[in-house]
């Protein structure tokens, strides 16, 4: 059996954004599904585009996701010699033609077809030109392109997409199309498909919007005598305005860079991104990634659309509520030696990481990070939300301080006194703090609410988060009690 040989061609014009790194996730399942070859191509042939900045956000960006390629990356550019070649047998063996329309010509006959309300389409009129003619106008020094030859006949050009099943196409409505630019330089159609066919693809998997292409670059492969790949197209991803998804339009949020500096765990990204356009029969949502690889088959692509939920503005939500789930589902459940990487490395950025965090107090941490990840989202929270557990300097939930702790002057006196109880504990357990709070409470006649929550907020800087006497635990006593006894620092300027 052959084996399947697929590629990722991005042009590196921008960030690698979530449409082009669902198309490389389906390649990459694909080939990992059929012990088969994942090819990287960088199509940057377009120089005034094409950056390296570019280049190497397109790298970093499949090589954070995990998706590792087994050859590449190869450049068009290193190709362009062989698309010229390609494209000068097709002119001996009469694919193709020179054509001396000039633009001026061109565009006057698409303005008469507007006029009269019809589809314009090249009229081949250089198409049967004599040898003769053609050498006149060569030493006259005219400029020419090299157009394809479609064939000239009746019927219709049929193939079988792997997604959207069987595509026809009328010959009579492919025109002559354009391989050679006047300046000698290929274009996308006669390049994309050399590459192709020089790397032995087997499967072209694309997006939608590449489905117009494929009857012509059939047409090259036929007269060039090449093998056609079996091809497959991928639903596009909408917004909500149903409008395609790119980075012209949604700028950053499509950015795979962007979900990286959000807090994204890389699977959770690629977990997601796989939903958009495919499921399993089960609507299954949550894979490993040796599942993902065994579910993953192309039947299970659908032809409609995806939406891309992105509501701007959004600041909680500043995605796709589904990949926020997914994410906060990692989170929640990976095992604490594979979550710990991640979340050292948010806070090691954050300045909140401490040597000793690893190394003496390596069980304290990895019981903290258990602790408090249950209600995160992102990574980022352990920076934020999770601050107070890690440094000193941890940030006051505003409203959680209005609430829960100015609307009680009382607590000025009251908490202090409670840290002076708490500091004779001689044992720092969930039994003992919880204990001396409750005791404290029925002293004071306190509702029980009002000081749990002033207790929470004072000491964590939040209002939600695991049980109080968890978080006092796992923050210590020394913490516990500086923080208690500043509380009246927190209604200066009140």
């Amino acid at each position: 059996m052959e084996q399947v040989r697929v590629r990722f061609a991005p042009s590196p014009t921008g960030y690698l954004h979530i449409g082009g790194a669902r198309t490389a996730i389906y390649n990459w399942l694909f080939a990992r599904k059929h012990n088969g070859v994942f090819i990287l191509r960088i199509e940057d042939t377009d120089a005034e585009r094409s950056t390296q900045d570019s280049i190497q956000g397109i790298l970093d960006g499949l090589k954070w996701l995990g998706l590792e390629w087994d050859e590449g990356p190869y450049f068009q550019s290193a190709n362009i010699a062989a698309h010229k070649e390609a494209a000068q047998r097709l002119l001996q063996s009469g694919h193709a033609y020179k054509c001396f329309c000039t633009k001026e010509e061109l565009d006057a006959k698409k303005e008469a077809a507007i006029a009269s309300k019809q589809a314009y389409k090249y009229d081949r009129s250089c198409r049967n030109l004599s040898e003769a003619e053609i050498a006149q106008k060569e030493r006259a020094g005219l400029p020419y392109v090299v157009r394809f030859k479609t064939p000239d006949r009746p019927g219709t050009l049929v193939f079988n997409d792997l997604v959207y099943g069987p595509i026809e196409r009328r010959y009579e409505d492919i025109e002559d199309f354009v391989i050679l630019r006047s300046d000698g330089s290929p274009l996308y159609l006669l390049s994309n498909a050399i590459d192709d066919i020089n790397d032995r693809i087997t499967h072209v998997i694309r997006g939608q919007d590449g489905l117009a292409n494929t009857p012509r670059q059939i047409l090259i492969y036929e007269a060039l005598g090449a093998k056609l790949p079996q091809f497959a197209h991928m639903p596009l991803t909408l917004d909500l305005q149903k409008r395609k998804i790119s980075k012209r339009t949604h700028g950053e949020v499509v950015s795979v860079q962007f979900y990286k500096e959000k807090g994204f765990l890389p699977w959770a990204l690629v977990n997601f991104l796989a939903l958009l356009g495919w499921h399993t029969s089960d609507d299954r949502e949550i894979f490993s990634k040796e599942e993902l690889i065994q579910a993953f088959s192309l039947e299970g692509v659908s032809r409609a659309n995806s939406i891309f939920n992105y509501t701007p503005g959004d600041a909680k939500f500043f995605t796709d509520p589904k990949a926020i789930s997914i994410n906060a589902h990692y989170i929640k459940s990976m095992p604490i030696n594979e979550l710990e990487p991640w979340v050292t490395q948010v806070l090691k950025a954050a300045n909140l990481f401490h040597e000793t965090f690893l190394t003496a107090r390596k069980d304290w941490y990895y019981a903290t990070i258990d602790l408090i990840r249950q209600r995160f989202h992102t990574l980022n929270d352990f920076a934020t939300l999770g601050a107070a557990y890690f440094s000193d300097n941890f940030p006051m939930d505003s409203k959680a301080l209005q609430k829960n702790v100015l609307k009680h002057p009382q607590l000025t006196e009251w908490l202090p006194q409670l840290a002076e109880r708490l500091e004779r504990l001689s044992s720092w357990n969930i039994e003992a703090t919880e204990k001396t709070v409750r005791a404290f409470i029925a002293e004071k006649n306190i509702h029980s609410g009002t000081l749990i929550n002033a207790i929470r907020t004072v000491v964590t800087g939040q209002s939600v988060g695991p049980g109080l006497f968890e978080c006092l635990v796992a923050i210590g006593k020394d913490r516990t009690i500086i923080r208690l006894n500043n509380t009246s620092t927190l209604f200066k300027g009140v």
